[in-house]
């Protein structure tokens, strides 16, 4: 396990030095900046100082960060709860070989993506078509990394759409399912069942709804119906034909998914041309992360940033505030990609973890999330590390004047969050208003920024399919790094499973074939209270 004790020694003995102080090195900002291609990080906006880089790049080198990356692109099985290797990275690294169990998983990555291409195209050109015509609207139905990701990635590369209109189901709640099928035409309507088990609950059920819902209007309704599983006899029986189901390996994790099959309603919607060039954006991560020095390794240092914040430091949240109205999305993606991961405690060897493990990820984009919750982040009682993205261009040539605006909000926030404002700049203001006395002193005091609030800054050139592969990229394997420093399993989650096995017990309970007595009394009572109305 990790012994933060050296580095919260350094901590507590800078803690009240300004971060604003280290900028008095003119060469802080570019020291504590690391670019790969068009996108650059800057972390100068924290109190890592040199010495605190130096221990918390110790920290990676001494939980064998270098062995256990080699690791998990090479095939070996580092997901050691279930057993399985861990290899959504082969989805987007298609030269050479990846053994598993000393079977070379390639040549099955490269034909299943191959195939997608084919029906991608298929259907795009008009020659798979609906029974009432082209294909005009696709519905992915999945939960998890089976919407998560292709929802965020469709949204994210919106002005690349060149193809049917792409809608997403994952709730159970039947509003969901509803009001997305009843702005559509079943004959032109294309369903995605992405399920790897082809059981999961949530999918299974809203795709049975879709399924009558098809039957309404055409005669096959699993003649429009695509399957992307693992589980062959379920999807036939289903009524799915095997060249529209595209399978992938137990080594892809569901938060991990959408470089493969689970992608598949992206690149319906941007083309297989941008859908690689997706990949080959998270592939140049991925090599960068295999190669680069970590003293100048993106995601490996943007991993230490967030173990200071919130190991060291003890920060539990983590702010996550996209200045990219496309990357809507993103906040919860990562909220699954991180805390799903990283939302463990216990270590490797099933010990408790004596530390805190991964913090709570939230955001919105900017500026909506500055009317909404900056003030807490800027004059709360509890600092919340922040994340900026940023993107130097816009896609809206006619519209640059406002992109301007979206920059200078973005840098000006992490600004204030650097600076804040004293409370005798604040006085200044309310004597210049004429204000006096003690309802000076206290109108003051309520216009005080502390500011030596932490901050990050992803500047990139543009939001291409090229370059969100890259930031998708980069947030993976920040999530592994901080997973090999913490000594836990980034890639299961038994905390999932519980509530679900609980869910199946009450259904019978709520369908009156069964009784509550086994219940807690305020489940008792809440049963009781929802069956009586």
């Amino acid at each position: 396990m990790p012994d933060f004790s050296e580095l919260k020694r350094h901590f507590a003995a800078t803690a009240d030095r300004p971060i604003l102080e280290l900028f008095d090195d003119p060469a802080r900002a570019s020291d504590f900046s690391v670019s790969l291609g068009d996108m650059r990080l800057d972390y100068s906006k924290t109190n890592i100082d040199a010495a605190g880089r130096d221990m918390l790049l110790a920290l990676a080198e001494a939980a064998g960060l270098r062995a256990r990356a080699e690791a998990m692109f090479s095939g070996e099985k580092v997901n050691q709860t279930e057993g399985r290797a861990v290899l959504h990275t082969a989805l987007r690294n298609l030269d050479g070989k990846v053994l598993v169990d000393g079977a070379d998983v390639m040549p099955n990555v490269r034909d299943t993506l191959t195939r997608m291409e084919t029906f991608a195209d298929a259907l795009r050109t008009g020659q798979f078509t609906g029974q009432g015509g082209a294909i005009t609207d696709v519905v992915n139905i999945g939960i998890g990394g089976s919407d998560l990701g292709p929802v965020m990635v469709t949204v994210a590369l919106a002005p690349y759409h060149d193809g049917p209109r792409v809608h997403f189901v994952s709730n159970i709640d039947g509003a969901h399912i509803h009001d997305v099928l009843q702005e559509l035409d079943p004959e032109t309507t294309l369903v995605i069942v992405a399920s790897k088990t082809f059981s999961t609950i949530e999918t299974m059920t809203n795709a049975e709804t879709a399924r009558a819902w098809m039957a309404t209007a055409v005669s096959d309704p699993a003649a429009q119906f695509v399957a992307l599983s693992s589980a062959v006899d379920k999807t036939a029986a289903f009524g799915i034909a095997d060249e529209r189901v595209f399978g992938f390996e137990d080594w892809v994790g569901g938060r991990y998914s959408v470089w493969g099959p689970i992608g598949l309603s992206v690149m319906l919607a941007i083309g297989p041309f941008n859908f690689r060039a997706f990949l080959d954006g998270a592939a140049a991560m991925d090599q960068h992360f295999r190669t680069a020095d970590f003293a100048q390794n993106m995601p490996v240092l943007l991993a230490l940033v967030g173990i200071w914040h919130a190991q060291v430091q003890g920060h539990a949240s983590r702010a996550v505030l996209p200045y990219d109205q496309r990357l809507l999305r993103l906040p919860a993606y990562l909220q699954q990609l991180e805390m799903e991961s990283n939302g463990k405690r216990v270590a490797m060897d099933g010990t408790d973890l004596p530390y805190d493990s991964g913090p709570l990820v939230w955001g919105e984009p900017g500026t909506n999330g500055q009317h909404a919750f900056y003030q807490l982040i800027h004059q709360g009682t509890r600092v919340v590390p922040c994340e900026f993205l940023l993107a130097a261009q816009g896609h809206e040539l006619d519209l640059v004047h406002q992109h301007r605006l979206l920059i200078a909000n973005c840098l000006a926030q992490s600004e204030a969050l650097l600076r804040g404002r004293s409370l005798e700049t604040a006085r200044a203001m309310m004597e210049a208003k004429g204000l006096k006395g003690a309802e000076l002193e206290r109108q003051a005091r309520h216009r005080v920024f502390p500011g030596n609030r932490p901050s990050t800054t992803l500047v990139y050139q543009q939001l291409t399919p090229h370059m969100l592969g890259q930031i998708v990229a980069l947030y993976e394997h920040r999530v592994f790094v901080e997973g090999v420093i913490l000594d836990i399993n980034s890639f299961d989650q038994w905390g999932v499973e519980l509530g679900k096995e609980l869910a199946v017990a009450l259904q019978p309970i709520l369908e009156g074939t069964a009784g509550s007595e086994d219940k807690d009394g305020s489940t008792r009572a809440l049963l009781e209270y929802v069956m009586a109305r």
